[in-house]
């Protein structure tokens, strides 16, 4: 069981505590966590984080390839596979979606990319 957090926040349980999650919603807020962080951000832990941020400078037909690649990167440490991924556009902004297999679940995280054009 771990604390939810959202946007670099813990969640409110709304009665004074901290939302807690647990299976797999909690694979799930760790992995939206390890995608959003970017890799080498914290010194004491530099394999923590994705390389998602860097999609901005690649060739659009390249992204996809790349995307999937950091995203297996970032969650290497985790017990779960990244089947795919795919991005796309919402409201001028680019979407990711990684499909994950976690103990025969199929699971998957959505992220906002900034930078993308």
């Amino acid at each position: 069981m771990a604390l939810m957090l959202r946007d670099g926040d813990y969640v409110s349980d709304g009665k004074g505590g901290l939302r807690t999650v647990s299976g797999s919603e909690e694979v799930l807020d760790r992995v939206l966590w390890k995608l959003t962080v970017r890799r080498g951000s914290f010194p004491f832990l530099p394999e923590l984080g994705s390389r998602l941020h860097l999609l901005g400078q690649v060739p659009a037909g390249r992204r996809e390839t790349l995307a999937r690649q950091y995203a297996a990167e970032a969650l290497s440490d985790e017990e779960l596979t990244v089947t795919g991924v795919s991005l796309s556009e919402e409201e001028g902004r680019t979407r990711l979606a990684v499909r994950m297999d976690w103990k025969g679940e199929t699971l998957t995280a959505s992220v906002r990319l900034e930078g993308m054009a």
